[in-house]
């Protein structure tokens, strides 16, 4: 009997020394975050799927508009505005390559009210290392690739997101502090004012 005592006061240690896992952060705060993210700047890193990394600032006007300015030599500049995304390579003085924002999983960060707990918008929720990452996509369309969402507790906040596109590539933006801003110039996601410039 005191054997057995003792087995179980060891037991009882053993499962008390591991650390408790970490709930994932509800879909529904994740939404209430993300709706409350109007205007926003920060730097980013990207990692693209052959291994490259670029950096830049990214600007993020909800709903709808975003864009991405690549830090030299890239001078790239990736505008969401006007329902397009549009891609001006900074090595290229051709047109700009132009795609409906709704058929990219950007769209799943952008759009006008975002409600994760839609059926068949997330279809995976874990927690890693103390973040909470949650796969999307277009319930619709799962065919346009999905955006997995990194996202740290305490208070809430959106660390990096990883897109899946629909050919397969894998691009990984990890985000920097993101700075709240009261407003941002319009022309800032204006593809057609930036179409002279390049």
């Amino acid at each position: 009997m005191k054997l057995l005592r003792t087995s179980i006061a060891v037991a009882a240690f053993v499962v008390a020394s591991f650390p408790a896992l970490a709930a994932p952060i509800p879909l529904s705060e994740l939404s209430r975050y993300i709706n409350s993210l109007t205007k926003a700047q920060t730097d980013f890193v990207q990692v693209n799927g052959d291994g490259s990394k670029s950096k830049g600032t990214l600007y993020i006007s909800r709903p709808g508009r975003a864009r991405f300015e690549y830090a030299p030599p890239e001078k790239t500049v990736v505008i969401a505005g006007g329902g397009q995304v549009a891609i001006f390579d900074g090595k290229s003085n051709l047109p700009p390559e132009q795609y409906p924002l709704r058929r990219t999983p950007l769209n799943l960060v952008l759009a006008p009210k975002v409600d994760l707990g839609k059926a068949k918008m997330v279809i995976g929720q874990r927690e890693v290392g103390g973040t909470t990452r949650v796969l999307a996509q277009d319930p619709e369309h799962p065919e346009y690739g999905t955006i997995e969402l990194v996202f740290s507790p305490n208070p809430t906040t959106l660390k990096a997101w990883i897109i899946t596109d629909e050919a397969g590539n894998e691009t990984e933006i990890t985000l920097g502090p993101l700075v709240q801003a009261e407003s941002f110039p319009m022309s800032l996601f204006d593809i057609n004012l930036q179409k002279p410039k390049r």
